[in-house]
């Protein structure tokens, strides 16, 4: 896949014509495209020829081709997220075009983690904007700013991306699936300290909010580690997570508890910063929704995504560690 723009523009195979180190012959070679925004790492897997099979042979959608991935491909995630080519905080996109898991979209993603697949990752929808425009996913870019569909496990997501008529830009701003309070104000036990108050809300996946003061920790000054220790203890009461950037389906799920509560109206911008990498994220609540008995509202979230460089990934098959080890 070659990729649009000038002479300072490369294709994802760039430099493929050097000697691969010594591999196994049947063994996975791998390349990918490297991104962050506001930090928060994605591995853009542009193409895996056994989702783009199974899609395409199946007619599967793209729930049932994330069911089909996990079950026959997952060492592909375990080697490109997992230590040791991964670390604790990797992401990864496998991009989809066609088929019916793309249907009505210019590309389909498979979002993927180090404990497994999730149904939606704001962050990777605002790289994957850039990525389809200067990768040629998007046929006709407009300027001064292109609308990119993309379909997501959790639905279809929009993301609005600037575009010069040569390369994309930032910021990349996104339009999610409905987002809702799913619950405020419970009280659960957490073991270590007690009980605390959290929020649920959705923004393409479960999100549960308390302040840090509840365990007795400021994020403004705390170690990264408390934080993320603390994190730990709450997730496996609610399954919340700790993440470098605000992110993307994080701030949605946050304003759609913002407008339930009353605290903001539609179009009224908030901004969320990293108390690690001090990125910002923008999130506002455009319009109001349903999903199914939920009031829902859709939220637009902006932020920046940067390129870092390609990468070739293969495996030796006498590498007891070829598909990774998950450090905690």
């Amino acid at each position: 896949m070659a990729a649009r723009g000038g002479s300072d523009s490369v294709g994802v195979g760039a430099g493929a014509g050097r000697a691969l180190p010594p591999h196994s012959p049947s063994g996975p070679v791998l390349q990918t495209v490297e991104m962050h925004t506001g930090g928060e790492p994605l591995r853009i897997i542009p193409r895996l020829e056994a989702a783009e099979r199974a899609a395409a042979a199946g007619g599967l959608s793209l729930l049932s081709l994330r069911r089909e991935v996990a079950a026959a491909q997952d060492h592909v995630r375990r080697a490109l997220v997992h230590e040791p080519r991964g670390h604790a905080g990797m992401y990864g996109a496998v991009v989809v075009r066609g088929g019916a898991a793309a249907e009505g979209a210019h590309l389909a993603a498979l979002f993927l983690h180090g404990a497994g697949y999730s149904a939606m990752c704001g962050h990777a929808v605002m790289a994957l904007g850039r990525f389809a425009l200067d990768y040629g996913l998007v046929p006709e870019p407009a300027r001064p700013e292109t609308a990119v569909r993309l379909r997501c496990p959790c639905g279809p997501v929009t993301a609005f991306v600037p575009w010069d008529g040569r390369r994309s830009g930032n910021p990349v701003r996104f339009h999610s699936v409905p987002a809702f309070a799913a619950a405020t104000d419970l009280a659960i036990d957490v073991p270590g300290h007690g009980k605390v108050v959290v929020d649920i809300g959705y923004g393409g996946t479960f999100y549960a909010f308390l302040s840090a003061e509840q365990l007795g920790l400021d994020v403004s000054s705390s170690k990264t580690r408390d934080l993320v220790s603390a994190a730990s203890a709450v997730t496996e009461a609610v399954k919340k997570q700790v993440d470098r950037s605000p992110t993307g389906s994080g701030v949605t799920a946050r304003i759609a508890l913002q407008y339930h509560k009353g605290l903001i109206q539609l179009n009224q911008t908030r901004t969320f910063r990293s108390s690690t990498t001090g990125s910002l994220f923008t999130g506002k609540a455009v319009k109001e929704a349903k999903f199914g008995d939920y009031n829902a509202v859709v939220v637009e979230v902006s932020g920046e995504a940067f390129y870092t460089g390609t990468a070739t990934f293969t495996v030796e098959e006498e590498d007891p560690l070829k598909y990774g080890f998950l450090f905690k």
